[in-house]
Order: C-alpha cells, then sequence, then structure tokens
C-alpha cells in the first residue's frame, strides 16, 4: 500500500510538472507572436508580480549564503549589543473578570527561565552575559493558545501542543467563551485563564502574559492559535533560529491542512487555493525577505509565532483599533529597533482554513483591514523596512485594481463569444467592443490573465504531489479577485471602521483525526 502511494504521488508530479511545461510552451508561442503592441508582460505581472520575482532571487541569494557557512561550519550569528526599548505600561485586570485554573508539574514547581553563561563579544574580545539565552539546550517557551469559542479544534490543539512541551508549559486563555472551550482545556491539565469579558484575542493574550508572569518565567513565549498542529520539528527549528540573539521573534511556516473528506467541494478549493499562496508567500516572498541581510518582513503571523520575552515586554501588544495583532507586533518589532524576524521550513504548522466562503471572505476581509490599520497607526519612518513595504503596497494596490479591471473587460468582450454577433447590433456597444478588442483582444486577456496564474498552480500541484490541484486551480482566479476586491474596499476602513479586536469563530472541525 505504501508503495502504490509513493508511486502515485510521483505519477501526480510528473502529470502537474507535463501539464506545466505545455502550457509553458504555449503560452510563450502565443506571446512571440502577439502583436508588439499588446501589454502581455503587464498582465504577467498581474498574474505573478514583480515582488515574487525579485524577493525569489534574493531568497536563493539566501539559499547559497547559507550553503556556503554549512559547508564551512561557520555560524553566522553574532553576538550585537542592542539598544534597551522602554516598557510600555499596561493595565492589569481586575480579579473578578477572571477565572485561573493552575497547572502542577510533576515535581511540583514551575519551570524557570534558564541560567545564562558567558558568551564572547566579538567585538570587545571579552566574555559577557548575553541579554538574551541563546543556548538551544536551556531556552525555555511557554504556549500560549488563546481561545474564543474553539470546543471542536481546543483539545486537538493542545494536544498537539503536549507533544513537544510539557503541560506546566502550557497556557490556554479563554476569550469570553459560551461554550465548553475552558472546560475541555482546563481537563487536559494546562494553566487555564478564562476571561468572563470578551477582550478579543490581542486583549487575551495580554491578559494571559501578565497573570502568570511570562516574561519574568521564560526565555521565549510561542502564540498558537487554537486550530494549529505542530509538527514534530517546530520546537527545535525555533530553539535552533535563536541561537541568534538578534533574533527577536521566529515566524512559524504555515502549512495549509489537507483533509478533502471532511470539507464540500468548496472547502476543498479554498483550501487549495491557500495552500498554493502560502507555498508562493512563504517560499518565494518571506524567505528573501527574513534574510539576515533583509529582515524586511511584515508579518509574523499569528497562528503559530515565537517571540522572546525581552522583545515582547517591550511591544504593545493590544493597542486601541486594531482588529487583529500579529502585524502590528511585528510592525513594532520593525519600529522600536528590537531585532530582526527569522523564519526558515523546521518550524512547520499546520492551519485550518475556512470551510465556508461566507468565512474565507470574513477572515480575508478581517486580515486586510487589520494590515491597514498598522500602517496608518505606525506611519512611515525611514528604513529598509519601509523602502521593500512601499514597493510592496504599491504592486499590491495597483495589481489589485487593475485585476479587476482587467475581469471588467473579459466580461464586456465576452458576450459576442457567447451569444454571436447579434449583441453587436446595439451601437453602444459595438463602439465599445470595437475599441477595447483593438487594444486588448479577448484572447490576450484571457490567456495574460488565466495562464500564468495557472502554470503557478501546476507548479504546486506538482510539489505538493496533488493532481487534485490541477482542477481547483481552474477556479483559484474568482478568489484572486476576491481578495482583491476586500484589499481595495478595506484601504478607507481602515481610516473610518471602529475596531476592538473582538473575534468571532469561523466554522470549526476536528483536529484530532
Amino acid at each position: 500500500m505504501r508503495t502504490a502511494r509513493f508511486i502515485g504521488s510521483w505519477l501526480a508530479g510528473l502529470l502537474s510538472l507535463s501539464t506545466a511545461a505545455l502550457l509553458f510552451v504555449l503560452w510563450l508561442r502565443f506571446v512571440l507572436g502577439s502583436a508588439e503592441d499588446t501589454p502581455i508582460v503587464l498582465l504577467l505581472l498581474i498574474g505573478v508580480g514583480l515582488n515574487l520575482m525579485v524577493w525569489s532571487l534574493i531568497g536563493l541569494i539566501r539559499l547559497v549564503d547559507e550553503w556556503v557557512h554549512k559547508l564551512l561550519g561557520r555560524d553566522p550569528s553574532t553576538l550585537l549589543p542592542r539598544k534597551e526599548a522602554p516598557l510600555p505600561a499596561g493595565a492589569r485586570i481586575r480579579d473578578e473578570d477572571k477565572r485561573v485554573t493552575r497547572a502542577r508539574s510533576d515535581s511540583g514547581r514551575r519551570r524557570r527561565r534558564g541560567d545564562l553563561t558567558p558568551v564572547l563579544n566579538p567585538d570587545t574580545g571579552q566574555f559577557e552575559i548575553p541579554k538574551v539565552n541563546t543556548d538551544p539546550e536551556t531556552i525555555s517557551l511557554a504556549v500560549i493558545i488563546p481561545a474564543h469559542n474553539e470546543e471542536p479544534v481546543i483539545d486537538g490543539a493542545i494536544r498537539s501542543a503536549l507533544r513537544l512541551f510539557d503541560r506546566w508549559d502550557i497556557y490556554v486563555v479563554s476569550d469570553s467563551s459560551k461554550d465548553a472551550t475552558a472546560e475541555i482545556a482546563a481537563q487536559t491539565g494546562v494553566n487555564v485563564l478564562e476571561l468572563l469579558t470578551n477582550r478579543g484575542k490581542a486583549g487575551a493574550i495580554e491578559a494571559v502574559i501578565q497573570e502568570f508572569d511570562l516574561i519574568e518565567n521564560y526565555d521565549g513565549v510561542v502564540i498558537l492559535d487554537a486550530d494549529t498542529e505542530l509538527h514534530e520539528d517546530y520546537v527545535k527549528g525555533v530553539r535552533d533560529q535563536l541561537r541568534d540573539p538578534t533574533v527577536a521573534a521566529v515566524a512559524g511556516f504555515v502549512v495549509a491542512e489537507w483533509k478533502p473528506q471532511q470539507r464540500t467541494v468548496i472547502g476543498r478549493l479554498i483550501s487549495a487555493y491557500r495552500d498554493r499562496l502560502y507555498w508562493l508567500l512563504q517560499y518565494m516572498l518571506r524567505f528573501g525577505q527574513t534574510w539576515r541581510f533583509t529582515s524586511v518582513t511584515f508579518i509574523v503571523p499569528g497562528f503559530a509565532s515565537t517571540y522572546r520575552t525581552s522583545v515582547l515586554k517591550h511591544l504593545e501588544i493590544n493597542p486601541k483599533g486594531l482588529v487583529i495583532e500579529d502585524f502590528n507586533m511585528t510592525f513594532e518589532v520593525h519600529h522600536k529597533k528590537l531585532g530582526r524576524i527569522s523564519m526558515r521550513p523546521d518550524t512547520k504548522a499546520y492551519s485550518q482554513d475556512p470551510f465556508t466562503l461566507r468565512d474565507y471572505k470574513s477572515q480575508v476581509r478581517r486580515w486586510s483591514l487589520g494590515f491597514w490599520q498598522t500602517v496608518r497607526r505606525h506611519g512611515i519612518w525611514p528604513s529598509l523596512f519601509w523602502f521593500s513595504l512601499f514597493f510592496y503596497i504599491l504592486e499590491v494596490v495597483l495589481v489589485a485594481a487593475m485585476l479587476l479591471v482587467t475581469a471588467l473587460i473579459f466580461v464586456f468582450v465576452l458576450p459576442p463569444a457567447l451569444f454571436g454577433d447579434a449583441v453587436l447590433a446595439v451601437d453602444w456597444y459595438a463602439d465599445g467592443y470595437t475599441a477595447v478588442t483593438s487594444m486588448l483582444p479577448l484572447s490576450t486577456v484571457a490567456v495574460g490573465l488565466f495562464v500564468p496564474d495557472y502554470i503557478l498552480t501546476c507548479v504546486i500541484a506538482m510539489v505538493r504531489r496533488r493532481p487534485s490541484y490541477l482542477f481547483y486551480g481552474l477556479f483559484f482566479l474568482p478568489l484572486r479577485l476576491l481578495d482583491s476586491y476586500l484589499t481595495l474596499l478595506t484601504i478607507p476602513q481602515a481610516w473610518t471602521a471602529k475596531s476592538d479586536g473582538r473575534w468571532k469563530s469561523p466554522e470549526r472541525v476536528s483536529i484530532k483525526s
């Protein structure tokens, strides 16, 4: 059975590769045979993106750099002194507004921050006690799982964490859940903080850090969503990256959960689309952005992120007016110059994507609004981070607008192909059709808009060895159009919408299986 699956996965990969190669050849012939004034390059940029191509090249340079260091047996990490930022004041929560269940270790004692040993400072040539623990053997980590009405998945998330952490190092905060989230968490023996007033995810994280004094007791804090499953190598990967004292936070490497038997056709489409999106963004964008010479990524995803506590105490985790916290926490790290963001594929974690189109739309809108709200809150400051972010924002806005306009043009010129030339009897439509198709023929719009995007889907289908993506990929374009619409829609809302960070959990399915 295992041999059959192995052969089947490789055949699926070859099928996807063959499809991608065939489409690329046909697309290239079409481009070479098109008129010189056809904006095929512009359509290619819409389909692929300039940022993706530039950061993919930088990512390749990073691969070579790390390979050379590994070959030479060198560690690029150095002990760099860092300027301490002022600690922002935070309000304590009232005792009557919470219920606390504390876990007990087998020895009756809670794990404390690891002892630090002297390290050679290359700048002074002397051994000094580092400001942060860089010994992967002694780095102590706490796990925070904020949850709001997550009864179907909270047990699975805790069980996943228990494979890698002791139960007294896991802290679940139930943010005014109306279901059995807190009770299920307490039955597993982990620490539980139950908030009686809904504070939102950021407020819940802030509350559990304060209640259990995690900054004083641990070297780092892992923040997980209630639907996250950790890969068995996650902790090892995090600790290895924290060997570098300049690393302030480690971004988890998200992998879309693929359990098609639990999903409808729409749910599978969303999961396949997200899997492709995650792969492209992480390997072809964020991998280059998190190189030690760049460090300009604008997001440490909140589904599985790790922050040093020496950094966390300087972050304003729960400012007013933001709908989500992860963009803001990442911007805070950059703005306050607290260190760099690290990301490698050895910190994988599995995330459960929306099952319905309604939940998908709600999640994308929330993410987009959170990004623009964070940009509004922090403003612009001179830095490589903002230099990179400016061109990213510019491309995102322009591509979203051009994608929607091009889709409208496609719809406008499509009727004659469907219903014949009879529709051209309408004078105003005939004039518009002639003007548009003279500059942008229907075939050019269709090929330029769809084919490059679908070739990327074929590549992901090959990498993931999932031939079903070849089918679902035919319908990815509508989801891209929805993403583009929500991206543009939420820009003005970032200045007008009032957000309190409170959340509404999407439809969930148990992650035990």
